[in-house]
This record gives structure tokens, sequence and C-alpha cells, in this order.
């Protein structure tokens, strides 16, 4: 018998595995399928007997229509065991909508000769319908079955907003063991190539033709390069240039992700990103290659550079030791040391990257080989490459996940999207949508001037909106909120926080309430959603709590001259507040262009610091309320703004942002809104509350404004600091039109957070460079309030 020392610990028994908690899709078994439908959407797969089928309503009260037809076309619910119930009319009517997204749907219908004239369906669930009740079937032979989530245009008023369903499926025959499914190509492709684990394949692309690149089973590495292939003819081999991509797009060293445009060294662009499901790739280092292996001990490995080489040589390029690359799915980036560092990807089965070639191409694509970290998940996979024809169209989009076992849903627009698009091509993505940015008429200055002084115009549909309905909706908004959702009057808005219960921030918005027990969060995050409906199952409370973010899109007209504007556009019923009456955070419902005209939900509320409103209407109607706004507003000499000059709004009115000012690290006092967290006068124990007792008393840091000498800029993240010591960040900084000063929001140590207080910014290493700043009252615009209050 071998004696430990004393002191040595023994820990009896085998080892343990690693067993990280993964989202679902990484979970998914060989004989195992997920689909989303949206609400307002329906979705057509494919059945074979013994198949079993669920129907889960996610969020409760939506409807389902289900119905099921033979490798003929006939259709007849007996394939699922049940017989139709019910005329498919809400089917029907979401095809003859012609809503763009259902036009997949149309196209497999047609294929397969289906005929939903006089189909009928089986119906599910109801109003009633609890969040996450099921149903399920077993298909009793092949065929086809169509599961709708229909729903009319939103009633604001009702809150019957359409909700989407999920549909899992159990295959009697599974997939080969760890083999996912392959989704459906996004149209008919020209070429369908298959990049088996290890190796590489290289093919020709015409210009304008779109080149798909998925990810079969998800954590799958692929190094991707291009060439101009008339350069080639000519003997010109001048590769995909991610030195020349980095330097002509403006990221150095970027964040893990894709650039817009990829370049060769004489600068010409060679393909372009249009859609990406995965959301972060390498955009900055070589493929793998034979001194990879060599120098951590592996000689004679498989790797990307010489599988290029082999792929490429028909086609005349000189072999490389090592070559450039976009790196799809590789999941790398720079740390705060500079130290490349990489792990395991994120992309999950059937992620893809969509690209536009900008010229005729000759491409290579791999299946990276590394099995000697966990760069492809320890498992090697393969690569599936599909090109599809110039003539199709693709919006470009990225994809947005509300949680991370969450459906991918790519980016949209929202229903001011065209009306924008007329006056700038400037958008960006914001959790999910497009949004316009900069307008090369009227500037980030040029619309905050008009927000200080006349009306703006701009696009907020990106926020989140939810239903919340029930017996218990007082309640659990009274539990999950800071303020007092009790002393709330119907038709009063009310800012609040959302707080995890360690009094860490989930989220801030505006409870809108429409009834007794009836009330509309909008907030900036689906995270707040999620949240809600988890409590309200632990706590088993009669409420649902129903997404209508995509039901309900809104513009806000901002600025001193927005009351008359609205005045001119908004009529109300007599039983509602006319618009001139409506008070500050109170809502109204009302309709553009008379009694017969478009409906709408008007709330006195904004995000600039001055008077103003938001209209909340049906994304169908985003065109009239868009023409309405600024047809009335042209006297009064409306300005587009964008997020850009929305940012200096904001920033100088002490209106805070997620990710930047307030975190789920950070608590409502340290983001400077603890006038949302009434300790002494809400008698009803709220999520946090004792942890935010606790922080009142014994605070760490303050959120206050600083005032910065010069013109030097600073930005979100930069340290301020005492001497050698760092006391705090920047949280959010900009450049003030209005005093022609650099002002910021920062969180410091409240030992160095009185007013006055002498600080500096540091650049560079922080010690290298030094920006005097003192910290100043806090907010730097109209701090009583008194200009929305107008």
């Amino acid at each position: 018998m071998v004696l430990l020392p004393a002191d040595t610990l023994f820990r009896p028994g085998p080892p343990t595995p690693s067993r990280a908690r993964r989202p679902q899709a990484y979970r998914t078994g060989p004989a195992e399928e997920r689909h989303a439908v949206p609400g307002r959407g329906a979705l057509v797969f494919e059945i074979r007997a013994g198949d079993r089928i669920e129907v889960i309503n996610d969020e409760g009260g939506q409807r389902c229509e289900l119905l099921a037809a033979h490798p003929d076309g006939r259709v007849d619910c007996g394939l699922l065991g049940w017989a139709g119930d019910c005329a498919a009319e809400g089917l029907r009517e979401l095809l003859a909508s012609g809503e763009p997204s259902l036009a997949r749907l149309r196209r497999a219908l047609d294929r397969r000769g289906i005929d939903l004239s006089l189909a009928r369906a089986i119906g599910l669930f109801g109003a009633g319908s609890r969040a996450g009740e099921a149903v399920g079937f077993t298909a009793q032979g092949a065929g086809v079955a169509i599961v709708a989530a229909p729903g009319p245009v939103m009633d604001f008023e009702a809150q019957d907003t359409a909700t989407p369903l999920t549909v899992k499926i159990t295959r009697a025959t599974p997939r080969a063991a760890g083999r996912f499914a392959l989704p459906d190509p996004l149209a008919d492709p020209l070429l369908d190539l298959r990049v088996t684990s290890a190796t590489a394949e290289a093919y020709v692309v015409k210009a304008g033709e779109f080149i798909q690149i998925l990810d079969v089973d998800g954590r799958q590495c692929t190094d991707f390069q291009c060439f101009d292939a008339r350069k080639l003819d000519r003997g010109i081999v001048n590769p995909l240039d991610v030195t020349t991509t980095r330097t002509l797009m403006g990221h150095a060293y970027p964040n893990p992700g894709l650039h817009a445009k990829y370049y060769d060294q004489d600068f010409t662009p060679l393909v372009e990103v249009i859609q990406d499901t995965c959301g972060r790739h390498d955009a900055f280092a070589m493929a793998c290659s034979s001194k990879y292996y060599d120098d951590i001990g592996y000689p004679g490995h498989a790797n990307c550079s010489d599988n290029f080489n082999t792929a490429l040589a028909a086609h005349g390029v000189p072999a490389r030791a090592g070559w450039m690359a976009a790196n799809f799915f590789f999941n790398t980036g720079i740390d705060a040391h500079g130290v490349l560092v990489a792990d395991e990807p994120w992309s999950r089965p059937g992620d893809y990257v969509l690209l536009r070639a900008l010229t005729d191409l000759v491409c290579v694509s791999s299946a990276c080989p590394d099995d000697t970290s966990s760069a492809n998940g320890w498992d090697l996979t393969d690569i599936h490459v599909r090109s599809y024809g110039a003539g199709e169209r693709f919006s470009r989009a990225s994809a947005w996940r509300a949680t991370p076992d969450a459906e991918p849903i790519m980016t949209r627009e929202s229903a001011f999207h065209d009306s924008f698009a007329a006056l700038t091509r400037d958008f960006v993505e914001y959790r999910g949508f497009w949004l316009p940015n900069v307008f090369p008429e009227c500037d980030a200055v040029e619309s905050y001037w008009a927000a200080r002084e006349g009306v703006v115009a701009m696009d907020l549909s990106a926020l989140r909106k939810f239903e919340v309905t029930g017996p218990d909706a007082e309640a659990l908004m009274n539990w999950v909120l800071t303020r007092d959702v009790t002393k709330l009057g119907h038709g009063q808005v009310v800012y609040s926080a959302m707080c995890y219960p360690h009094g860490g921030m989930i989220d801030d918005g505006t409870l809108f309430r429409l009834g007794p027990q009836n009330f509309r969060w909008i907030g900036g995050s689906d995270e707040g959603g999620v949240w809600m409906r988890e409590e309200a199952a632990r706590l088993g409370l009669n409420v649902m709590i129903r997404a209508s973010t995509d039901q309900m899109h809104n513009l806000a007209v901002q600025g001193p001259r927005s009351r008359e504007l609205m005045c001119e556009i908004i009529w109300t019923a007599p039983h509602q507040p006319a618009l001139a009456d409506l008070g500050w955070f109170r809502f109204t419902v009302g309709r553009i262009g008379g009694a017969e005209g478009v409906p709408v939900v008007v709330s006195r509320t904004g995000y600039t610091g001055e008077l103003g409103y938001e209209i909340f209407c049906h994304p169908k109607d985003g065109k009239a309320v868009f023409e309405a706004v600024f047809g009335a507003g042209a006297k009064f000499g409306i300005k587009p703004m964008g997020l850009a000059g929305l940012d200096l709004c904001r920033i100088e009115a002490g209106l805070v942002f997620a990710g930047y000012d307030f975190s789920d690290q950070t608590d409502p006092f340290e983001a400077g809104i603890g006038f949302t967290v009434p300790l002494k006068s809400k008698t009803a124990d709220f999520v946090g509350r004792d942890a935010l007792i606790r922080r009142k008393e014994t605070p760490a840091r303050k959120f206050v404004g600083l005032e910065i000498e010069g013109q030097d800029p600073v930005f979100h993240g930069d340290c301020v600091r005492i001497g050698r010591a760092q006391v705090g960040e920047i949280c959010s900084a900009m450049h003030s039109p209005r005093t022609n000063q650099w002002i910021a929001l920062a969180r410091l140590d409240v030992a160095h957070a009185g007013p006055g207080t002498a600080v500096e910014i540091g650049k560079l290493d922080g010690h290298l460079k030094r920006i005097a700043a003192r910290v100043a009252p806090f907010p730097h615009y109209d701090p009583k309030k008194e200009r929305p209050r107008s």
C-alpha cells in the first residue's frame, strides 16, 4: 500500500466526465427535429409513418391549424390520426395576405399540388390555452404536414397578438447517428457540394451568384478562399486578402464577426456577405497549416492549407505553405493583452453564411481537420456548399436569438423601413431590426438640433413589446418591476427597472395600463419577456405573457413642435384623451385620418429629453403613418433622425442605454435610475428588493456626469483615474453640439463621485495619455425634465 502525505487530498473513484450545459440544438438526438412557426406564419414539413409530431403553444393563447396531405396532394387529416374539425380559414387568410415570409410555403404547396380552397384542418388550442400547452400526433403514412399560427391583425386594446408555436418531431427512422438533416435550400440550387470532414473542395461561381456555406452538424470550422477568375486566366493569382479587407473596412483588429465585403490585394471586391445565422467568426487569422501542427507535436497532420493546395491545383493556383482565408464558424479573438485566443465555435446545426459573388470566382472551402483543440468542438464533421442563381433575391440579415435555446430570427425590416430607405442607405442592425443610422441630407448633429428646436421622427420598432393579461397580471408586474404598479391608473405609463434577485438589472422600460388586469410592457430586450414568463410559471400565477413586437411597430415624433404636428393628424374618440390634453407618461387610443382612419396608440413618451410622442401601429399601416407624420410635419421643418442622432440626445439628457450604462452587474442606483426603486413607499415585495436595500445602504459606485476639457474624444469603456488608481469608467460619451464640449456618463467609486471632483480619463494604456475632466451635475441637459413635461 502506498501512503500519501497527510496533507494530500485523496479523491476516490473514477473521473467524472465533462458535461457542459448546452442549448437545445446541441442536445437534439438523431431522431429529433425542432421547428419554429412564427405568429401569423406557417410551416410545411415531410412526415413518414410512425413519426411523432408534437405542437407546443409557446406563449399561450395562440390558435393553431394543423393539416396533412398525401404525396399526391390530397388533403387528409386522417394521416395524423385525427379528423379535420374546422375550416382552414386562418391558413387561407395568411396565404391570401401576400406576406413575403410565406412565399416559400406557397411554393412548397404549389410544388406538391396541394389545394387548400376546401381543406379542413385540425383546430388546436384557443384564447385560454396556457403557455407550454402541447398536443401530440402520430403519422399514419407518408406525406406532408402543415402547421399554421393564424390570427387577425392585432387590436391594440384587445391585445390579441399572434405568437409562435414550436413543432417537435421524433422520427420513426432516425438519421445516421450524430448527423443532422440539412435545411431546405433557400432557392433552387445550381451547386450542391458536400465537403467531407478534413478535406477541401474547389468550385466556380459566376458574378452575381450566391454562395451558401453550411455547417451541417454545428461547431465545425470552414476556411473560405476565392480568386478573381479573369485574373487567374491571365496568370494573376490574387486571393482574398484579409489585411486589405480589414484595412478597407476599417477594422484592423475586429471582434469576431464578418466584414461586409472581402477584397484581394488590388482592392478588387470579391464577395459580399448577405446573410449570417451564426454571428461569430474569425476575421483575421490564417487557415491552419502544416507548421501549426508541426509546432504543437503533430507532424504530418492534415491541414486546411495543404487541402487548399490539392483542391486548387486543377485551377492553376500555385501551392502555398499557408493560406489567408475568411474563417467561417472559427471562434477566435484577441484578448486584452493582445494574445490570439480560441474556443469552440458558436455555430449550430444548419447555420450558414450566404455570400454574393461580385465577379466570376474560383472558390475553395474546407472542413477543418483540427482535432487537437476545441476549435471544432472535438468532433470533425462536414461542411456543405450550395450556390444559387444571380436572379434570386435574398434580404440582408444576420441571426438574432432571444435566448440560447431559441430558434434564430433573421434581421427584419420595420414597417417604416421602405419609407426611410428612400432617405438613406445607412442602416445598422439593432436587436434583429434594420434601423436608420445617419441621413445624407440630415446628419446626426442636424437631427440633434431639429429635436432640440423643432421636430424629428425616428424608427424605434426594435423595442420589445409584451401583452401581459389575466387575473394575476397586476400581481406579476408588481413582483417583477421595481415600481409600485398598483398605483398605475388606466391610461397611464410608468418607467421602471426590472431586476434579478441579486439586484442586477435585466432591462428598463415602460409599462402601459390598458385595464384592471391588462398591461403592455415595452423594453429593450427579449430577456424581459422570458423572465416574466419564468416567474409566472414558478409562482403558478394565472397570467399570459405574449410578445407583440412584430404586431406593433412604433415611430417616435420628438421635439418642441411635436404637439402641434400630432394634433393635426391624431383623431380620438370622446371617451379617449384628446392629443392636446395628453399628459406626460400617458397614452391614448386614436386614429390617423379621422374616425375611419388607421388605428394607432399614442403615448407621450420618448428617449430624447424633449416633449415627444410615440405612435404604435400595425406593420401593415406603417407607410400610411409615416406619410401622415412627414406630410403634416413639412411646415414644421420635420427632419428624420437615426440612431446616431438619437444617441446624442439621450446621453445629454441622461437617459441610460443597455450594454453601455447598465447590465446584469449593475443595479438601478448604479445606473442613475434609483428613482425607479421606491423602497419606502412600495409595501409589496418584488424581485431583488432585499439586495437593493443592501446595495442602497452600502453603495460602492455612483452614476455621474463628466465634463471633459479640450476636444479629445472619449468613448465607452475608457478608464477614469485619479493618480495611478482607476476609480471608474466611461459608460456613454458624446460631443455636445449645444455646449461644444465633450461630456460623458460614468460610473465612479463613491469616494470620488462628488460634484466638482477632478478626475482624468486614461487613453492608450490608461497612463500614457490623460484627459482632464470633472464630475458634473447629472443629467447635463434639463435636469428637472421641464421640457418633456411642457
